[in-house]
């Protein structure tokens, strides 16, 4: 098994390189979904966050209200950090069970935005890392996502730099193409890791 870690700031196109890498045949575990998994309603999660930050963070539908929740962490890290410390071991017991399920032969590929962030390079066999220029990503953000362009310069700032992430890539895919171009960059890679997959096995 190789454990790919794949990350890239924000409007990067992270999603459309995953998406491509399970058309070839990876195992996908995306940290973002997962984190949403674990404080679902009904889990244990979900209660210890009502917990920690009070009925104030819970929709009407008994759901998480996110941007309730985010307005209140991301101005303070130190309720920033009490979040984390709740849903990060989590994610990281769900992201092991899927592991565990892959095959022995599987290049699992694990989806995790904040990895250079958070030092987590040395997890993976390997890191690959989806980059754009900043002013490609503020374009997408703004685009595509309907960000004012305030909110998605606020957003980039509070990620890793660029150079910080491509400091810890071991792949570099550039995603300043058109999507064939990506596509059959994304291919190449697949290969790559396949290659790899078979000499650790050997």
């Amino acid at each position: 098994m190789l454990k790919v870690g794949l990350t890239g700031g924000i409007g990067a196109g992270k999603s459309e390189v995953s998406r491509l890498l399970v058309e070839c045949g990876a195992v996908l575990i995306d940290a973002d979904r997962i984190a949403r998994e674990v404080v679902a309603p009904g889990t244990p999660g979900l209660a210890a966050v009502v917990d920690a930050f009070g009925d104030q963070v819970l929709a009407p539908d008994g759901g998480l209200d996110r941007p309730k929740l985010g307005s209140i962490v991301f101005a303070d890290p130190e309720r920033l950090a009490a979040l984390n410390a709740i849903v990060h071991p989590l994610v990281g017991a769900r992201s092991r069970e899927l592991e565990t399920a892959a095959s022995d032969d599987a290049v699992v590929v694990h989806d995790v935005p904040l990895l250079a962030e958070n030092g987590l390079a040395p997890l993976y066999d390997l890191v690959v890392v989806v980059d754009a220029a900043p002013e490609t990503q503020l374009d997408r953000l703004v685009r595509l996502r309907g960000m004012t362009e305030e909110d998605a310069r606020a957003r980039m700032a509070a990620q890793a730099t660029r150079d910080k992430r491509l400091e810890i890539a071991d792949i570099v895919i550039d995603n300043d193409v058109p999507l064939e171009d990506l596509r059959s960059r994304v291919r190449e890679v697949w290969a790559d890791l396949v290659r790899r997959t078979r000499d650790a096995e050997e």
